[in-house]
């Protein structure tokens, strides 16, 4: 998501309560606390960011319902900095660094803002260059010459780097893998709130891309969402928040938190036949092998 939608998005009625913890742990691989947490407005670059106090107490909440590993997403260079210098303070969060590509299509994925994403991404507890990609449905066509320019960038910078490349797909999904064909996908690429139908999941998963699935996989009209993610290998599949947005059933409309990814959890568990706690399992298995441990400073 974007931070022009945050301040809306994330003050959508009361949080909902936690669910039944999950049996085993499990992980949100994509989330942006700063944006849950709401404090800090819109504009970016001013105003003050969420205190350790409330971070701490939000990422605790979400360990208590079975989720004790979570991927803070940044989408600017102010966002991706945060990101960072949470993952370096906290051993539950490893950090994904890169500007949004509604971001780049406003013109902001300027040569500074690019090397500043890449000194980022060398550091030790930034494991993911993301979320980037392209969107046909906020950015108009007078943009997308940008998109797809920094998209090329971020790609090279995960390769550089050799981490993963966390994907922003909205719209464009044959734009994409013609992107990605074009320059080499990185080892571990992974689509963020997959989007697509079967046939799409299908041309990912033979690519070895992993789809990882958000709150939208439980909504009433996502059978096509169910049907990709039942064709894709368990062991090509995470599942995400994208807090605040994309609130899962029974609470969809409402702000969004990584405690309440085990609906999500528990709609995989309907769509793939997979036993609960064996799904947790191979859900952190593939996370670690796609960012690296939580519990090391190192990317091995």
């Amino acid at each position: 998501m974007s931070r022009s939608a945050s301040a809306r998005a994330n003050r959508r009625g009361e949080p909902p309560p936690s669910p039944e913890p999950l049996p085993a742990p499990a992980v949100d691989s994509h989330t942006h606390l700063d944006i849950v947490l709401g404090e800090r407005p819109a504009d970016g670059e001013h105003g003050e960011w969420a205190s350790e106090d409330a971070v701490d107490a939000e990422i605790a909440a979400a360990e208590a319902a079975g989720i004790p590993r979570l991927v803070q997403v940044g989408v600017d260079v102010a966002s991706s900095r945060w990101s960072a210098e949470l993952a370096a303070r906290h051993p539950n969060v490893l950090a994904a660094v890169a500007l949004h590509p509604n971001e780049a299509g406003d013109g902001r994925a300027t040569d500074d803002a690019l090397a500043e994403i890449d000194r980022l991404a060398a550091l030790p507890r930034v494991r993911a260059v993301g979320e980037t990609g392209l969107d046909r449905y906020r950015t108009g066509p007078e943009g997308w010459d940008a998109q797809e320019a920094a998209f090329r960038a971020h790609i090279r910078i995960a390769k550089e780097h050799g981490i993963a490349l966390v994907i922003h797909d909205r719209d464009a999904h044959e734009e994409i893998l013609r992107v990605l064909d074009d320059e080499g996908a990185p080892e571990h690429t992974v689509f963020h709130c997959f989007s697509g139908d079967a046939a799409f999941a299908k041309a990912c998963v033979e690519r070895g891309h992993v789809l990882s699935f958000a709150g939208t996989l439980t909504f009433g009209n996502a059978g096509y969402l169910r049907e990709a993610a039942a064709l894709t290998p368990v062991d090509q599949l995470l599942v995400e928040t994208d807090a605040p947005f994309l609130t899962p059933v029974p609470f969809r409309g409402r702000p969004n938190a990584s405690r309440l990814v085990p609906h999500t959890v528990r709609g995989l568990v309907e769509v793939t036949g997979t036993d609960l706690e064996e799904l947790c399992d191979q859900l952190t298995r593939t996370a670690e092998r796609v960012f690296g441990p939580w519990g090391s400073g190192t990317r091995a």
